[in-house]
């Protein structure tokens, strides 16, 4: 008799402790299901990939197109660009402002190259933090910034090249301007020409100089080597300013038979264009810059490796139409 209380006690605690643990298990699920919208959105509330646009000066229309295509790209892949940079061009600001991203702790960076070995420590501090970091217009390929992204600067300076030895008939004297005698994207412009201009032995490049990337001093330099150089057949700009610079020297002095080259699409150089004063520019495309280099950005978060240089395209536009397929230069 004790035995038989004894198992129905044992088969009354059983159903007591499996109900406690049925009970028990319910309510997990319950409390599961109550925290699901929390979690949920929390985890929909993490702030999206930051990305710093670190400008050579802000409101310039060319850097302005780079944003465009920048934020168009970070609205695709969820991500969120901060663009920035000096009022007026300024190394040392932007040298600031990269400092400022890196201590804000910037998921990544996309900056303008420099060859200041101080803005090329920056960038590789920005690497050893693990924030990954592209140039932008122009490279810094000392430093350790994972891809370039914009122009072939080098092969650029060869369209250059050929567009005014064909003009020009093979011979003649020319001179040039550049922007900045220290920014690494002018010098290999003028490196691509000038290979290009050595295998005429009857084109004569008389002289380069520096405008500091100013129109006034673009056309005050003009004037001086117009008055130098009287016999001129051509000169050429490369850096934006440059040849409005030119035309308005040429416009003073109106030298006979003065062919003038210009880089980039600028309103007033397109115009100049149509009148028949320039002859043709070098265009490059700053949105597809700004655009590619944040893909390029997602592509290196998903795992994959970038590569050293994605060049984009350029185009001429002017007497003689030219458009540039796969990384190479085409008549």
């Amino acid at each position: 008799m004790s035995n038989r209380k004894w198992n129905i006690g044992i088969a009354i605690l059983f159903i007591v402790f499996s109900s406690l643990l049925l009970s028990f298990f319910l309510s997990t699920l319950r409390i599961k299901d109550l925290l699901q919208p929390i979690l949920s959105s929390e985890v929909s509330q993490k702030p999206p990939y930051h990305i710093v646009l670190i400008s050579q000066e802000i409101d310039n229309p060319y850097w302005r197109s780079i944003e465009r295509g920048a934020k168009d790209a970070a609205f695709e892949f969820g991500m969120e660009l901060e663009y920035t940079g000096p009022f007026r061009i300024n190394p040392a600001e932007q040298m600031k402002l990269l400092e400022k991203a890196i201590a804000a702790k910037a998921d990544a960076l996309l900056v303008q190259g420099l060859s200041d070995p101080q803005y090329i420590d920056l960038i590789n501090k920005a690497i050893s933090y693990g924030i990954p970091v592209l140039t932008i217009d122009t490279d810094a390929p000392s430093s350790r910034r994972l891809s370039y992204v914009g122009t072939n600067n080098f092969d650029a300076g060869k369209v250059m090249g050929e567009l005014v030895a064909e003009a020009a008939g093979n011979h003649g004297q020319i001179a040039a301007l550049i922007g900045n005698e220290q920014a690494p994207n002018q010098q290999l412009r003028l490196a691509g020409f000038r290979e290009v201009i050595s295998r005429y032995p009857e084109l004569n490049l008389v002289e380069v100089r520096s405008s500091n990337i100013s129109r006034l001093q673009a056309s005050g330099e003009t004037e001086e080597l117009l008055q130098h150089y009287p016999q001129l057949n051509v000169m050429v700009g490369l850096s934006a300013l440059d040849a409005i610079g030119i035309a308005e020297a040429a416009e003073r002095i109106r030298p006979k038979g003065l062919q003038i080259f210009a880089f980039d699409a600028l309103d007033e150089t397109l115009e100049l264009i149509r009148s028949g004063i320039i002859h043709s520019t070098i265009v490059q495309q700053p949105y597809d810059m700004g655009n590619e280099a944040v893909s390029q950005l997602n592509d290196y978060l998903h795992g994959k490796e970038l590569p050293v240089q994605h060049y984009t395209k350029i185009s001429v536009q002017g007497q003689k139409p030219f458009v540039q397929e796969n990384g190479e230069t085409s008549p």
